[in-house]
Formats: structure tokens, C-alpha cells, sequence
């Protein structure tokens, strides 16, 4: 029945999408770096966060963290912490001492320089998907394994959104490209449809190097101006609870060796992988990172590293995990003020747990959204295009989530709560009085075209109007954009010198056999 009628829906709209085809695309907002000015929502008292710092502290000093990583227990036993085979224990002292070289804020600097981002202080970045298995979207109308053209198809739409700052993991998995190479294609496509900041998955040692060697390429940098500051960041989540594998360390290792970002993410599920309570999966999640980025900065004092925050709760019933919940919105907020305690940027996502891009799927995404605001997050992973707790892709979500992002940087515009005269406007009310209206007068003349947000997938005219314009609902609005979008791209410029060499490049390692996949 929802078939026949999503059918008839789709059939109803055909005229109004062919004549709109002809149409130009939506203005949308012009590239910019937001900047929170909000006071964070912080519901722990200070005694609150002592508590969790000590708490951590306690689960790093009694407990100990396992790594697996071999070269990290070396590291850890040169500096003087207690390895007993594969756990390890830190004082607290060593801990703080590391985190104090952490810079609190700093830049990554893509191919094109005027993609540069900031992450720390009060800017907040929004970022694709990342790494879901299976893509769905109206037109298919059902889950399936992700491709390459898939992949491509949603790089392209990271690079064509202004509000999407940066482009994460594969946008989705690219299940018919072996595993051993996978990593070549996608990059590839990603160093060519985008522009943007691109991220290295840490998951054995060739991975790692091949894409900081394509975005060396990419950039047309030497190995000393690509290692001289950041171009590109990993990020890894440890196996909560209470340890961190073998290639994630060693991907962050190579990489802040190279003067490479580390973002540091444990993925704790109260109720199943941390604490019922979402103090104590805080807590455990508060341990997992710092003692990962601890290490990092013995190795190398000053390596740019970030502090994620993937906290959240399982359904009780299913054991299933639950994402954009009450407890989610807590625990975010909660890790942005251990954040700031530690003076570390921090990193959160944009998540739910709908498995259509329907309204539970906006309303779980948008609380989490929010919910990084109130935090003070400042860079914000899986922005735009999430569905089923991250196993699922989807351009019709990737564009409805970007209307909640402009509307989020909007919100954030120091004009919006300006309060000069003009902004008061005093001689406007005067001028109306009591019996007129605004709509005609100097004043509303002289700003209206910019005066309030704009939206383009949102359909603000009434039934009457909606219907007949097609009726269509708003995943079908969002699924025309994302086919309008698609068909009318263009790549960001390139060096063909540059294009040639990131093609040899990709040829040779694909023929030396790309990275192993027995891990």
C-alpha cells in the first residue's frame, strides 16, 4: 500500500520536475567557517567535572588501557608508564603533562588553499558521511551494497554544499572495488570531484601512507611543505571498552609524524559497551582518548589531535544503537566540557537511528545536530547524509541534512542578533505606528532579500499551492536536487601535470598489489 501510494506520488510529480529541470540550481549559502559565539550548555557542575576527570584519571592509573600495537608499548614503557604485556597504566601527572603541549587549535590546508579550515577556538565544521556499507535512495527504493559511483555521486554532492566543510571516509563503502585497492579508486575520485580537507583511514600501514602520498600529489607539495604543517587528518575509534588495535595506532602514528591530524573517537554504547549510566560511559569514553592522544603527544609534542565524542546509548529492548536520543544529547554536551577542561578541540557527529530519510531520521538527526552546537563542538563528522546508525548512505538525506546545517549556520550569523540603531530600528517602528505595516517601508525595501534564511528543499507555501506544484514530499524534493546536482557537476580545477602523476601513482601501487586485507 505505501508503495502504491509513494508510486502515485512520484508519478504526480513528473511535470513539475521537468519543468524545473531548465531551471537554475538554488542559491545556496557562500563557503564560509562558522564561528559558535554561543555560550556552551554545560550540565555538569564544576564538582561534576572532577568527578569524571578523576574518574578517568582512576580507570588510566588502576585500570589500564590495552594496546595492541606493539611500537605503542615500546613507547609507553620509554616513557616510563607500566606495561604488563599488553595493559597499560599512566599516572595522571604524565597524562596532563602530554595534553598540555596539545594545541588548542589549529589548521588543515587542503589542495586549494581557500578550502583551509580552523578547528579549535569557537569554529564549527560539518562533514559528509563516512564509511556506511550500503547506500538507498528513492529511486532504488531499497538497501543495497555500496559502489564506486555511489561513492562518487556523494563526493560530488560534499563538494557542490558550501556548509559541508571537509570530506571524511568513503561517503560509502564501494563494495565492487577490491578491499585492496578500494582505497586508491576512492581517493582518487576524492583528490579530483573535491577540493576540500580529505581524511585517511588508519587501517594498515599502506593505506596510510598511499593517501598521504596522493594528497602530497594533489596539492603539488614537496615532502617537506606537506610535513611542515597539515593537509589532511586520520581519525580512529578504540574497541571500548578499554582498548585501542593495532593498525588505528599505527595509522595515528605515521600520520603525526608527517604533521598530520589525529581525531580519536571511542564509540561507547551505554548499556552495552560502557556504563548504563552516561556519566560512567563518559567517563570510560574520557579514558579511551586521552590515553591514545597522550601517547601521540610524547611522540611528537604539539601533533595537531582532536578528542571525539560517539557516546550514546543501545535500546534496551534490541540492543540495538540508538542515535540523536535525550542521553546522546547529554553525553555530547557533557564531553564539551571535559573538552574544554583538557584544552582540546573536540569532535562529535551528525547520527541517527531511521533507516529512511523520513522524519524520525531528521528529528534524531537534528537534536544531535543541535546538540553539537550546544557543546561547542567543533568539527562535526557524518553531517549530512547518515541513516541506520551509520550502515546506510543516502543523497536524499545528505541534502535534507544540509538544509538543517545551513539553517544551523545561519542561526549562528552575528548579524541575526545585531543590535545597532538600524538593526533596533527605532525611526521604522515610528514611521508604521500603530495602524501600518512593515512590508512597504524603506527600511523592510533596504534589506528584505537577505533579511531571513532562504531554504531549498523546505516548502513553505500552503496545501493548495504544494499540491499543485506536484505535491511532492520532501525526500522526493531532495532526491530532485540530488539528481539535478549530480547531472549538471563540475570538478573543481586541476593541474593535468598534477591529475597524471596521482594517475601513475594509483597504477603502480594497484600494480605492487595496493595493501594487504588479511587483518
Amino acid at each position: 500500500m505505501a508503495d502504491d501510494i509513494l508510486r502515485k506520488r512520484r508519478s504526480g510529480g513528473r511535470a513539475a520536475n521537468t519543468a524545473r529541470r531548465s531551471q537554475s540550481l538554488f542559491a545556496q549559502m557562500p563557503w564560509r567557517i562558522p564561528l559558535n559565539t554561543d555560550r556552551p550548555t554545560e550540565p555538569l557542575r564544576e564538582e561534576g567535572v572532577q568527578a569524571i576527570h578523576d574518574g578517568a584519571m582512576r580507570i588510566l592509573e588502576e585500570i589500564g588501557i590495552e594496546f595492541l600495537n606493539e611500537e605503542a608499548l615500546e613507547l609507553f614503557r620509554e616513557a616510563g608508564c607500566t606495561v604488563n604485556g599488553t595493559n597499560v597504566r599512566m599516572g595522571r601527572d604524565w597524562v596532563m603533562e602530554m595534553l598540555s603541549t596539545a594545541p588548542a587549535q589549529f589548521d588543515i590546508t587542503p589542495r586549494n588553499p581557500d578550502r583551509k579550515i580552523t578547528i579549535g577556538g569557537g569554529h564549527i565544521l560539518f562533514g559528509n558521511v563516512s564509511s556506511p556499507p550500503n547506500y538507498w535512495d528513492l529511486e532504488i527504493g531499497r538497501k543495497v551494497s555500496g559502489t564506486r559511483a555511489q561513492c562518487a555521486n556523494l563526493l560530488k554532492l560534499t563538494q557542490y554544499f558550501n556548509c559541508i566543510h571537509f570530506a571524511g571516509g568513503y561517503p560509502v563503502e564501494p563494495v565492487d572495488v577490491h578491499a585492496s585497492v578500494r582505497h586508491l579508486d576512492v581517493v582518487f575520485d576524492k583528490m579530483t570531484l573535491t577540493d576540500k580537507v580529505a581524511h585517511a583511514y588508519s587501517l594498515g600501514a599502506e593505506r596510510v601512507e598511499d593517501v598521504m602520498e596522493m594528497v602530497r600529489i594533489a596539492g603539488g607539495l614537496t615532502e617537506e611543505q606537506f610535513a611542515a604543517k597539515p593537509h589532511m587528518y586520520t581519525n580512529i575509534n578504540s574497541t571500548s571498552p578499554l582498548k585501542h588495535d593495532i593498525p588505528m595506532i599505527d595509522g595515528c602514528l605515521r600520520c603525526i609524524r608527517k604533521g598530520q591530524a589525529v581525531i580519536v573517537t571511542p564509540f561507547t554504547l551505554a548499556g552495552a559497551m560502557a556504563p548504563v549510566t552516561m556519566s560512567g560511559a563518559v567517563t570510560l569514553s574520557i579514558a579511551e582518548a586521552l590515553s591514545a592522544i597522550a601517547l601521540f603527544q610524547y611522540v611528537r609534542p604539539g601533533a595537531p589531535c582532536v578528542i571525539g565524542t560517539f557516546t550514546s546509548n543501545v535500546d534496551m529492548k534490541s540492543g540495538a544503537p540508538a542515535f540523536g536520543t535525550p542521553e546522546y544529547m547529554r553525553a555530547t554536551q557533557m564531553t564539551g566540557q571535559m573538552a574544554r577542561y583538557y584544552g582540546l578541540p573536540m569532535r562529535a557527529s551528525g547520527v541517527c537511528a531511521a533507516n529512511v530519510p523520513d522524519g524520525q531520521a531528521m528529528w534524531e538527526t537534528s537534536n544531535s545536530l543541535w546538540s553539537a552546537v550546544q557543546s561547542g563542538t567543533n568539527i562535526v563528522y557524518h553531517a549530512a547524509g547518515w541513516l541506520e546508525g551509520g550502515l546506510i548512505a543516502s543523497p536524499e538525506k545528505f541534502v535534507m541534512d544540509c538544509e538543517v546545517i545551513q539553517m544551523i549556520q545561519r542561526y549562528l550569523e552575528p548579524e541575526v542578533v545585531a543590535t545597532s540603531p538600524d538593526d533596533i530600528a527605532i525611526d521604522a517602528i515610528k514611521e508604521v505606528g500603530p495602524n501600518g505595516h512593515f512590508f512597504g517601508i524603506q527600511h523592510t525595501q533596504d534589506r528584505y532579500e537577505d533579511a531571513f534564511y532562504q531554504p531549498f528543499v523546505s516548502d513553505w507555501r500552503n496545501y493548495e499551492a504544494w499540491e499543485l506544484a506536484g505535491g511532492l514530499w520532501t525526500a522526493e524534493r531532495a532526491h530532485r536536487l540530488y539528481k539535478e546536482i549530480v547531472a549538471g557537476f563540475e570538478p573543481p580545477p586541476m593541474d593535468d601535470g598534477i591529475r597524471e602523476e596521482l594517475e601513475a601513482f594509483v597504477t603502480r601501487r594497484k600494480a605492487e598489489g595496493g595493501a594487504p586485507t588479511d587483518f
